[in-house]
C-alpha cells in the first residue's frame, strides 16, 4: 500500500481495531481489477480523515474468516464500523465523495 495512513486489518486485529470510533474497512484481493481502481481513493479518503475516522484495507484471500463473518460475496465491499457495531456497507466501486460522506454523517 502507498499510504501510511491506510491500516492493515487482519482475522488476528480486526475485532480490537474496530471496537472504537468510525472506522472504514475496504475488503480486497490482489486479483480483483475494480479493488484496484478503489485502492487510490481508499489512500486519499484515509489522508483527509487521518485523526478523525480509521481507514484500512483487509485482503480477503489472506484473511478468510473476518469476511465470512459478515457474508461478504462480492469485491470491493467497503464496511464501515462506529464503536464496534456495524453501522454501512457499500458493495462494488463507490465515488469518493459519496463514501466521504458516509464517514462524515457517522462522524457527526
Amino acid at each position: 500500500m502507498a499510504s501510511d495512513k491506510v491500516q492493515t486489518f487482519t482475522d488476528g486485529n480486526f475485532d480490537q481495531d474496530t471496537k472504537t470510533g468510525v472506522v472504514l474497512i475496504d475488503f480486497w484481493a490482489e486479483w480483483c481489477g475494480p479493488c484496484r481502481r478503489l485502492a487510490p481513493t481508499v489512500e486519499a479518503l484515509a489522508g483527509e480523515f487521518d485523526g478523525r475516522a480509521t481507514v484500512g484495507k483487509l485482503n480477503v484471500d489472506e484473511n478468510p474468516a473476518v469476511p465470512s463473518r459478515f457474508m461478504i460475496r462480492g469485491i470491493p465491499t467497503l464496511l464501515l464500523f462506529k464503536d464496534g457495531e456495524l453501522a454501512e456497507t457499500l458493495v462494488g466501486l463507490a465515488q469518493k465523495e459519496d463514501i466521504a460522506s458516509l464517514i462524515e454523517k457517522h462522524l457527526a
